[in-house]
C-alpha cells in the first residue's frame, strides 16, 4: 500500500586507505597514459581486475589475498611492463620483494624485429660479397688475357 518510492535505497561511499598503486613510464620519464591494464592474483590465470591507467600512469588496485600479485601494463604499441607486487596477509606490499620486468623499455619489439632483419641482410650481404669475390677470381682465371686475344 506504500508508495514504491518508500521500497527504494539510498547508496553511501567512502574512501579507504591500503590500495596498491602501480605507476608506468617510459624509460624517458613520460607516464604510460590509458594503457591498458590487467591484474591477476596469486595462484590464478584469471584476470582479478582491468582497466586503464590514468594519464599520470597510474593504476590502483586493492588486493584481497596474501601472495605475488602479476600486473601487466600494455600500452598496446609496443610497450609492455610486467610487474610482481608482492603482497603479505595484512594485504600491504613487501617492499623489498618488489619484482619488474620491463620488456621494451628502452627498444621496442618493432625495433628489435627491424634491427634483426637489418643484421641478417649485413650477414648475407657479406656472405655473397666474399663469394661473389672467390667467384670472380676463378672466372678470370680461365678466361683469356688482352694479350691472348691478338695473337
Amino acid at each position: 500500500m506504500l508508495p514504491p518510492i518508500l521500497y527504494a535505497h539510498g547508496v553511501m561511499g567512502r574512501v579507504d586507505t591500503g590500495g596498491m598503486v602501480v605507476s608506468a613510464q617510459y624509460d624517458t620519464g613520460e607516464p604510460m597514459s590509458y594503457a591498458k591494464v590487467k591484474i591477476a592474483a596469486p595462484g590464478t590465470k584469471l584476470t582479478f581486475q582491468s582497466g586503464r591507467t590514468d594519464r599520470n600512469g597510474r593504476f590502483c588496485f586493492f588486493p584481497d589475498a596474501p601472495g605475488n600479485w602479476k600486473v601487466v601494463v600494455d600500452d598496446e604499441i609496443g610497450h609492455r611492463l610486467e610487474v610482481l607486487v608482492p603482497v603479505n596477509d595484512l594485504k600491504e606490499l613487501i617492499a623489498e620483494q618488489q619484482v619488474r620486468d620491463s620488456s621494451g623499455s628502452s627498444v621496442s619489439r618493432y625495433e628489435k624485429a627491424l634491427m634483426g632483419i637489418c643484421f641478417i641482410f649485413g650477414i648475407s650481404g657479406i656472405f655473397f660479397w666474399w663469394k661473389g669475390k672467390r667467384f670472380r677470381g676463378k672466372i678470370s682465371q680461365k678466361l683469356p688475357g688482352p694479350s691472348q686475344i691478338d695473337k
